[in-house]
């Protein structure tokens, strides 16, 4: 059974911190890439970063480039997001999803082409 499982969310000040973690099962890691996803109520999900081809540079949405760093830990089959200088505007459900590795990566990143999906994280930036 394909898993993708989220955890580290929670509430938050502004200006904080946290990390993020997807953790895969049921596939074979090394075949896909994982990406972020983020929506609040009411909008659709939007891609926020995504692991590339190990020769390139991660894929950073313009609002989160500089503060989110994306890292992947194959040995554990997890994805990290650490996320820092958090604001109210990063409150969201966070989703993993992973991507085929021979799919060409669209930018900005389109959940149609992630094949699997965690079940969310609610992350919440209070003022």
């Amino acid at each position: 059974e394909v898993q993708l499982v989220e955890s580290g969310g929670g509430t938050v000040q502004t200006g904080g911190s946290l990390r993020l973690s997807c953790t895969a099962s049921g596939f074979t890691f090394d075949d896909y890439r994982i990406g972020w996803f983020r929506q609040v109520p009411g909008k659709g999900r939007k891609g926020v970063s995504c692991i590339t081809d190990s020769d390139g540079s991660p894929y950073y949405a313009d609002s989160v480039r500089g503060r989110f760093t994306i890292s992947s830990d194959n040995a554990k089959n997890t994805v990290y997001l650490q996320m820092n200088s958090l604001e109210p505007e990063d409150t969201a459900v966070y989703y993993c999803a992973a991507i085929g590795s021979g799919i060409l990566l669209l930018r900005p990143l389109q959940e149609t082409q992630f094949e699997y999906w965690g079940q969310g994280v609610l992350v919440t930036v209070s003022e």
